[in-house]
């Protein structure tokens, strides 16, 4: 029952073949076996089995809500969830309990959502692998599968030191870890650029990201607010696309957001792709890009054109430029943002309290670890006066033209963009770790923020396993509000490549010794 999609659970509870509280309790199960992952940083069991009792009274009525009423669901934890916690991994905000939810998050439990629990990340939603956090990084559920595992065990190197294990990527490295260890069915993350869609990739999972403005960004405790956009990960695209239609359209309390109303769509079962012109992006190139990526890059080209789509070799040249040009950006604006945190209104205080000035420096010293407060720093550096023009004016600049080559290459006919997502497969942590974060993130993000400078919609999935077994994933870039376009020719590919479940070596086998009973929350 873990293992099936949103939809296959969706269908399953309308037909009576499961109910939301015994979902809900064989989720909270699966959590606790899989709590080694450390995927969550606070499980919300009382709320959850709340919500899922609420849920099967209004199935026994026939009143459902619509296909994600029931579904157990997880929230990045840098979401604002009413009286939960909410922590952005960091000691700064530990202890926060916001008073309102996030526009998504409220979106969601209005559409009878279950929430399970906030999961990991990277402080702030700074870092590639979900390793700088207060509550420890989150680990690969990869790792502990059986095909990896068997893998493992006719290379005897790979497993020599069993207290290495993989990471997941990041930012959000808890919701793709929740979603791929079968504890929830949908998860929130933040893309800001590539957070969902890099661990998504390293994961085995769908991550989209949806064009900016798309979703509110309301009660999403901001990082770059140029490029914030709430992320939606899934095991499938069609999931995907229910979650958007659900997430989806203005919000009042978010100015970023579109005023023209959103129409939810549903995705075709049968699929021409003859029609389709996809774009080969001959910068995408990368130095450092594994060959079994490269190969399934080609391959995933083949097929299309077999398939009777058009496929196009296209050029992005400011590509060259983008990562530093984010990285200007993102910590500009990472100096601004962060700067609310004071120790005056809300979130962590220093004892240490001599004089004003004292108090706000050792705040802000032992509230941030070294990869928030080195991206305060470089920030403050781009944006003094003497500055100002020579980085950040000219990072703009660079940004409208990478916009525009975008632009050029969807005016030209193209309908989506097919690209790598990450440049290999998940690495273990000890490989992770010998670069430090600004290193990693530069490499962990060439794919994927250039989406996140022109806020154009992107989505990742999982097409293949790797020579270790574990998951190899490509990305499809849209033009901008075409989403339905974008995840259709997803769709599509997600159906030719049959990407296997996940199984587990140890912890699927315990599932089955759950109790099948319980009709309310008492009873577990």
């Amino acid at each position: 029952m873990l293992g099936l999609t949103l939809r296959e659970v969706s269908l399953a509870l309308r037909e009576g073949k499961v109910s939301p509280t015994e979902l809900c309790q064989r989720c909270l199960h699966f959590i606790r076996k899989t709590k080694f992952l450390n995927a969550y940083v606070t499980v919300t069991e009382e709320i959850a089995l709340k919500q899922a009792e609420q849920a099967e009274k209004r199935f026994l009525k026939g009143e459902t809500l619509g296909p994600l009423d029931g579904i157990p669901i997880a929230v990045k934890d840098n979401f604002s969830t009413a009286s939960i916690q909410t922590t952005c991994a960091s000691q700064m905000l530990k202890g926060y309990i916001p008073p309102f939810n996030a526009t998504v998050v409220q979106k969601l439990l209005d559409q009878g959502a279950v929430l399970m629990g906030k999961t990991n990340l990277d402080e702030f939603a700074m870092g590639s692998g979900s390793t700088d956090t207060i509550f420890g990084p989150v680990r690969n559920p990869w790792g502990y599968s059986r095909q990896y595992q068997e893998r493992c065990a006719q290379n005897p190197e790979d497993t020599k030191d069993s207290s290495d294990w993989l990471i997941t990527g990041g930012s959000s490295g808890g919701s793709a870890a929740s979603v791929a260890s079968l504890t929830c069915f949908a998860s929130l993350g933040s893309d800001t650029g590539g957070s969902t869609r890099n661990p998504a990739a390293y994961c085995g999972v769908v991550g989209l990201k949806p064009t900016y403005g798309l979703l509110s960004r309301h009660g999403l405790i901001p990082l770059v607010n140029s490029m914030d956009v709430p992320g939606i990960l899934t095991r499938s695209v069609h999931d995907a696309a229910t979650v958007l239609g659900v997430l989806g359209g203005h919000d009042p309390k978010d100015s970023t957001t579109v005023p023209e109303p959103f129409k939810p769509f549903s995705l075709p079962d049968e699929i021409d792709v003859r029609n389709v012109c996809v774009g080969i992006p001959r910068e995408y190139h990368a130095p450092g890009l594994s060959k079994e990526i490269l190969a399934h890059w080609t391959k995933a080209a083949e097929l299309f054109e077999k398939a009777g789509a058009r496929v196009v070799e296209v050029s992005l040249p400011h590509t060259q430029h983008s990562i530093v040009c984010y990285h200007v950006l993102c910590t500009a604006e990472v100096a601004s943002n962060m700067a609310r945190f004071d120790g005056l209104e809300y979130g962590h205080r220093s004892t240490i309290d001599s004089s004003t000035e004292v108090m706000y420096a050792s705040t802000r010293h032992e509230g941030f670890n070294d990869v928030v407060r080195g991206r305060i720093l470089s920030g403050n550096y781009f944006l003094l006066k003497q500055n100002y023009d020579r980085y950040f004016v000219k990072a703009q600049k660079v940004r409208r033209l990478i916009a525009n080559d975008f632009m050029k290459v969807f005016s030209s006919g193209v309908d989506v963009l097919l690209t790598p997502t990450t440049l290999s497969d998940a690495a273990r942590y000890s490989e992770f770790t010998k670069e430090d974060n600004r290193t990693r993130s530069a490499q962990e993000d060439i794919f994927t923020q250039c989406a996140n400078m022109a806020g154009l919609p992107a989505v990742t999935l999982p097409i293949a396993l790797s020579e270790r077994n574990l998951p190899i994933s490509l990305q499809f870039i849209g033009q901008g509000f075409r989403e339905k376009n974008l995840l259709t020719v997803a769709k599509w590919y997600e159906q030719q490549v049959k990407f296997p479940l996940i199984e587990f070596q140890d912890v699927a086998d315990h599932v089955s010794e759950f109790p099948k009973t319980t009709k309310s929350a008492s009873a577990f």
